[in-house]
């Protein structure tokens, strides 16, 4: 049975996408699901911002295809490690949880490089385009690590 991880972020559209691709392209796909979601719902079912699919494919990486959706009670039990970007992330999704297993099993994502510091991931959605950019490296960094831990624990 694969293992399940789930990037969540505010809209679905740029970090989490941009964090799902990343993390996917690190692992093996026999053994891993990755996917993402939003805690709003205003981008259900459109595909990431062009913006982050522009910086995913200048770092050869396809998010194109990704639609968003909406974190729901439901992904407590369908994924194993979920990763938030930020702390506002962080409380929605928790504040769905029915018990500490799953709460546990919610991560602030930069976490993996800070640990205990809880730094967020900036949102680069009303930034520069640079943001973007700034982004991408601090997911990429962070998803070597996950995939590092990841792999070595499952495999």
């Amino acid at each position: 049975m694969p293992v399940k991880i789930l990037m969540v972020c505010l809209g679905n559209i740029c970090r989490s996408p941009l964090a799902e691709g990343i993390l996917a392209s690190n692992l093996p796909k026999k053994n891993f699901i990755v996917d993402s979601a939003g805690t709003g719902s205003w981008h259900i079912g459109r595909q990431p911002d062009s913006r982050s699919i522009a910086i995913a494919n200048k770092h050869k990486l396809d998010i194109s295809k990704q639609k968003g959706r909406q974190f729901t009670k439901n992904d407590f039990d369908a994924f194993d490690y979920i990763y938030v970007m930020d702390i506002s992330n962080y409380r929605d999704v928790v504040r769905l949880a029915d018990n500490q297993e799953q709460i546990n099993k919610v991560q602030l994502i930069l976490n993996e490089l800070f640990p205990g510091e809880n730094v967020d991931v900036p949102d680069p959605y009303y930034g520069v385009a640079h943001g973007f950019e700034s982004v991408f490296h601090m997911l990429d960094e962070t998803c070597d690590v996950i995939a590092k831990k990841l792999i070595e624990k499952h495999s």
